[in-house]
This record gives C-alpha cells, structure tokens and sequence, in this order.
C-alpha cells in the first residue's frame, strides 16, 4: 500500500511515544500520576456544561463554517474586554474545532509562491507538521535560556523566504512569555518581507505574576494571525471549540477552505462556549489551582536541586535536568511519575523536561512526596 511520503518519513509523534511508556509501566503494576500531557483533569465549570445540555436538540444539523454569530461576537467581546482590542466579528474571527486543526491546516490555506515555515524549538510538533503536509519547508527558529526562550530575530537571515512565522506565548514548553516590543518588531518584520506573523496563544489565560500580552495588541495587525482555545482558559479540551482572529483576507480564505475539511465545532458545543467565553469569573478560579498545584510540586523538586528554567506563565514546569531528558522521564517513571522529555520537542529541548499541573491537587501532594524520595 502506498502511504503519503510525509506521513511514512515522520517519526512517531512524541507523545505517542509517552503512550506506549505508559502503558508499559501500567501493564508492569506501576500505579501513575501524569504530568506529562498538558491535558487538564478540572471539572468544565458547572454553568458550560448546563449550557451544552440545554443545546442539544431533537434534531441535529452539519454546523456551518463561518460560526454561530453569537459565538463570534461572545469572542471578540472577550478579545476586548482582556486585551482592550476592537475585533470586527463578523469579518475577523472564525470558531475552529480547537485550535490545533486550525494550526494544523492553516498551512494548506497560505502557502503559495512562497513555501517556508519557520517554526520554533522547542516547540509544539504540530507547526511543522502542518508545514510538511502542505508540501512545505521548515527552518527551525531556536530558543534558549540565554534569550528568555525568545527567537533572536537579529540572527535569523530567511526572512525574505518565509511564509509564516510562529511563535508560541505563552510557551508551550518553557512557560516563557513574550513582551509587546516583541510582537511589534516580528511584526514589522512580516510587514517588510511579506509572510504572516501566526501567534498560537493557547496558555493567555493561565499566568502566575502578570497578564501576559497578545499578538492582537499590535499596533498594526496587518500581517498577524491569533490562534486561541477554551481548552485550557476553562477545562475544556475535549470540547474542541477554539478561534482564529486575522485581517478579513485571511479569514475570507478560512471560510472558502473549511466546508470542504467540515471541522466547525458542533453547534451545541459553540452554544456551551458562548457561556465561556462570555465569563472570566471562572478562569480566575483556574488560575488559583494551578498556582496551588505550582506551590505543591515545584518546592520539592527544587529542594533535590532542579532549577526551573522558564515557567513564568502556563500550567508547565520546565526544569533543567543532567544528562538525556529520556533517561531521566523512565527513571521518574519508575517510580509512577509520568514527565516529557525536553528532546520531545526538539533538540534545543535536550537537557530539560516538562511537568503538566494537571493531576488533581491529592495526586500533586503524592507526587510530591515521591519526588522528594526518589530525586
């Protein structure tokens, strides 16, 4: 049988890999608390899933493409009340099934004469894969400890070939986070050489200090696309109901491209996030457990000497390690404590893993205690 050459070419998606780890450890009678995949175990607030019921008809209908109305304005009336940014939605948004479809295939919308995507790393596999499925190149952005996990911009010299740029903050691994300064010089950047700054901003909500900023304050958005989700902002990953915010061009081209793919969230799911995404009551309470969770976990690996190396932001802990960050996770793991290798997001990731704070707080305090044990 013949296979798509990207598709047979790819290694195996990390955490996929992670998986089978798992499953051997569980298979073996470990009994595990995982923080390895960034999937939240809190309850979707009470008043989102009375929504979603009351949604639910007798009758069910394809949802459309270009959203529930009242789903585009519930969003653009959070874009400014968070970020004080006027988003015109019925030109300016588009509700997606999450926000990793929409990062996924935003490649095969863009990409024309020009098929270059630069992607961070360490970061998310699915920007560069979206970049190969489309049939395009990939130049690798790196991010270290000595620039604040930020890409040096000075240094990278493909500006003229790139199509896209991506950029993750907060990040997705390090917890970093990226000020307005930047924003407005790699946008001024993609107003020169003509790609398109693509912001994936899934963690916006979830910070330990200060709010962090969005791609969307910039004061000139022309060449900028956000990508936003309620999976974390309100514990609802397995609801898959996200946005993309871009200049109407973009999302002209959305709305001709996602018919043919059908990937609108269903409707009684856009019904549920309109209830979300209209309150922000509920996100402060999410915050304040994962600063527990942050409070519980984080002093007893430090005190077995893991420095935290990013981490200002999101619900990830991104601690430096010695030596292979694989070997470090199955140690941990034989113990019953699951943790992503930094190399899984790329070699700059080596040296580093990723903690998740989505256990529940009993399981962070077991954690904890096992930790200080075993490190």
């Amino acid at each position: 049988m013949h296979l798509s050459p990207v598709l047979t070419e790819l290694a195996q998606y990390p955490f996929a890999r992670l998986d089978d780890w798992k499953a051997e450890a569980a298979a073996s009678g470990i009994e595990l608390i995982d923080f390895g995949m960034g999937d939240p175990r809190e309850v979707t607030p009470a008043f989102i899933r009375e929504a979603l019921a009351a949604s639910i008809e007798p009758i069910s209908s394809y949802p459309r493409a270009t959203g529930l109305p009242e789903l585009r304005r519930a969003i653009s009336g959070w874009v400014e009340r968070r970020f004080g940014v006027t988003v015109d939605p019925e030109t300016e948004v588009v509700p997606t099934l999450g926000s990793k479809e929409a990062i996924f295939s935003f490649a095969q919308v863009v990409l024309g004469e020009k098929r270059l995507v630069a992607v961070p790393e360490p970061a998310y596999p699915v920007y560069e894969r979206g970049a190969l499925f489309a049939n395009g190149g990939v130049v690798t952005v790196p991010l270290d400890e000595e620039h604040g996990w930020l890409p040096d911009l000075d240094a990278f010299d493909a500006w003229d070939e790139i199509a896209l740029f991506w950029v993750c903050y907060p990040n997705n691994p390090t917890g970093a986070v990226a000020p307005l300064s930047f924003y407005e010089e790699l946008a001024g950047r993609a107003r020169e050489h003509g790609f398109l700054l693509c912001s994936d901003e899934a963690y916006s909500e979830l910070w330990f200090d200060e709010p962090p900023v969005s791609a969307l304050q910039i004061e000139d958005r022309t060449n900028v696309v956000v990508f936003n989700t309620l999976s974390k902002r309100s514990s609802m990953t397995g609801y898959r109901s996200g946005f993309t915010c871009a200049p109407r061009e973009i999302c002209d081209a959305l709305r001709r491209f996602r018919p043919t793919v059908g990937t609108a969230p269903q409707e009684f799911v856009q019904r549920a996030s309109v209830a979300a995404w209209s309150d922000d009551r509920h996100v402060e309470d999410v915050r304040a457990l994962y600063q527990r969770k942050r409070e519980t976990v984080l002093p007893a690996l430090e005190e077995r000497g893991l420095r935290l190396a990013g981490s200002s932001a999101t619900f990830y802990l991104w601690l430096e390690v010695s030596g292979s960050s694989e070997e470090f996770a199955r140690r941990l793991l034989g113990h019953g404590i699951v943790v992503a290798p930094g190399s899984f997001f790329g070699p700059a990731g080596e040296g580093y893993v990723r903690l998740a704070l989505v256990p529940t707080q009993a399981e962070c305090e077991r954690a904890a205690a096992i930790l200080r044990e075993v490190l």
